[in-house]
């Protein structure tokens, strides 16, 4: 098996043993979003989508929203914390200098976007989210929390990709409630 093979099997592994049961299919479908978004993207970008909050499966290493002030340093230390774990992963899967550093740089970015390819990351993690992790943290989370990382996470989409989340429905009426309000109150 070549590396990147390795390391693509590895990550999986250690996101099947999250504790946020949504985790696997989030990464999964992260990576068909960004494969849909930029069906040219490179090795680096699509082991990026795989592996973009790889820290939140390693219970004892993942950051906690309730140590930071706000949610954007909390999102940022997610998005650091994850880069290390994937530098650690690469290291041990033999993988060049140059492609772990590209993917280092891509999942560090994932949450902020920086470059025209992390944004493409940010893209498909957030309609992802919309897609497969709403009604999950809607359960978890309730109402309230929930419209908040709703408006955060639908205005961090780019405009023009807005409407994809503005299609999606939700079994759930009073999340589907939510979700169109959300999206009213930021247009």
């Amino acid at each position: 098996m070549d590396d990147i093979n390795y390391l693509k099997r590895k990550i999986k592994e250690i996101i099947k043993e999250s504790p946020v049961p949504e985790d696997l299919v989030h990464s999964k479908n992260t990576l068909e979003w960004l494969l849909k978004l930029n069906p040219d993207a490179d090795e680096a970008l699509q082991i990026a989508a795989l592996g973009h909050d790889i820290e939140r499966a390693i219970e004892g290493r993942k950051v906690k929203r309730e140590d930071y002030k706000n949610y954007n340093e909390f999102k940022d230390a997610h998005a650091l914390n994850s880069a290390k774990v994937m530098t650690e992963i690469m290291k041990e899967c033999n993988m060049s200098k140059r492609l772990a550093d590209d993917i280092f740089s891509l999942v560090r970015y994932h949450e902020t976007g920086n470059t025209k390819r992390s944004d493409i990351l940010r893209d498909a993690d957030s309609i992802s989210f919309f897609h497969v992790n709403l009604p999950y943290y809607f359960i978890r989370n309730g109402a309230e929390e929930t419209k908040k990382r709703c408006s955060w996470g639908y205005r961090r989409i780019s405009e023009h990709l807005q409407p994809i989340v503005a299609e999606l429905v939700y079994r759930n009426k009073e999340l589907e409630a939510l979700v169109r309000t959300c999206i009213s109150e930021s247009e």
